[in-house]
């Protein structure tokens, strides 16, 4: 019992905040002949997609604080057009582990994103993405979690939420909130 002078210790849900984790594939990509897979730029739907993937944030405000690119080609033309659509870019970082990374290695790079980041965004490659969503989702909203289960496709943007720090993301531990597949206009 507590003396009534004295202020009650916080309780365990009023210290751990809401965390929102948004994957999105790269847009897709060209496969030019004698390129690096690492130089490899998008494609002609890509450079459709990729600025879709950015309006599809800003009208779900679904806006990061923190952005870590691949450094490849492609996953930083696909973020430089979402973030053109953005009323203002966050600060990004281009993080070579991100890379051809399984989901167990991603999900060691989210463990030391800084703890002010309420919303990170994370662009990456397949098949690393897909396996850590389905790592990291216990369920989702709807038939999200089927879908993701399905197909992956290249400018997919899925939001996972949880409440508890970076480090403490475990798998089956986030909720997977929304799946979008934006695309851009067809050319005529």
């Amino acid at each position: 019992m507590t003396h009534p002078t004295e202020t009650p210790a916080p309780s365990r849900t009023a210290e751990v905040r809401p965390r929102r984790l948004v994957v999105l594939r790269h847009a897709k990509s060209a496969w030019p002949e004698g390129v690096p897979d690492l130089d490899r730029p998008l494609g002609p739907r890509g450079l459709r997609d990729a600025p879709a993937a950015g309006r599809s944030l800003a009208e779900t405000g679904v806006l990061p604080d923190l952005v870590l690119c691949s450094p490849a080609r492609r996953t930083r033309q696909t973020w430089d057009l979402a973030a053109a659509e953005l009323a203002a870019a966050p600060p990004v970082r281009h993080d070579p582990r991100l890379y051809g990374a399984d989901a167990d290695e991603l999900l060691d790079v989210l463990h030391g994103v800084p703890d002010e980041t309420g919303t990170l965004l994370l662009v990456g490659h397949n098949p690393g993405l897909e396996d850590l969503v389905l790592l990291l989702a216990a369920d989702g909203a709807g038939d999200a979690l089927d879908r993701v289960r399905t197909k992956f496709p290249t400018s997919v943007t899925a939001v996972l939420t949880w409440h508890g720090s970076w480090p403490e993301l475990r798998p089956g531990g986030a909720f997977l909130t929304g799946l979008v597949i934006p695309r851009g206009p067809k050319a005529p």
